[in-house]
């Protein structure tokens, strides 16, 4: 047994909510986090990211890719491939909350909750989850929410905004190595 943190993750802008709840080990880096949020959400790793943190309003400190062009690092940068979650929430106080932006043009927020410190398998695992994830570059959340409350028509018949497949979600975390 090891260390995990469990999260809850939180896509911002969007009602009703659409959630995960996620057990991961603390010695995961963060570029593993993503990866599993990225499994866990649905989403499909086709744009840039950063984790942010911060006191109050002013989430000015960043995790990401040291090499993606696209993430603004500023005075208090962390490369995520180095960075682990246990280096970084160790010794906070729970819950822990950060934020997980992807996408930077659809601009998708999501908040990170810690929520608790427990043992686990030392494997990452999806605990439950809620609503299916939004498809990649549907507009963001303003564009998701015309769609799915029927303002704009663009949605692929086969897309269920209602439904999640936990099996699939499980399926594709068991394949992160």
């Amino acid at each position: 047994m090891s260390e995990h943190y469990e999260l809850k993750v939180i896509l911002y802008g969007i009602e009703p909510l659409i959630w995960r709840e996620i057990s991961v080990p603390a010695e995961t880096t963060f570029g593993k986090l993503h990866k599993l949020l990225q499994a866990a959400m649905g989403w499909e790793d086709k744009h840039s990211h950063e984790f942010r943190h911060g006191k109050g309003r002013n989430l000015t400190s960043v995790v990401a890719d040291g090499s993606d062009v696209a993430v603004i690092k500023g005075e208090d940068f962390k490369d995520e491939n180095e960075l682990t979650l246990k280096q970084l929430i160790g010794r906070k106080h729970f819950p822990f909350r950060m934020l997980y932006r992807y996408d930077f043009s659809d601009d998708w927020i999501h908040e990170l909750n810690f929520q608790r410190k427990s043992e686990g398998s030392g494997k990452c695992a999806l605990i439950d989850g809620e609503r299916n994830c939004p498809p990649e570059d549907c507009g963001g959340s303003h564009g998701y929410q015309n769609c799915a409350d029927g303002v704009l028509e663009w949605m692929d018949d086969d897309y269920d905004p209602s439904s999640f497949d936990k099996k699939a979600a499980e399926k594709r975390i068991s394949k992160l190595k």
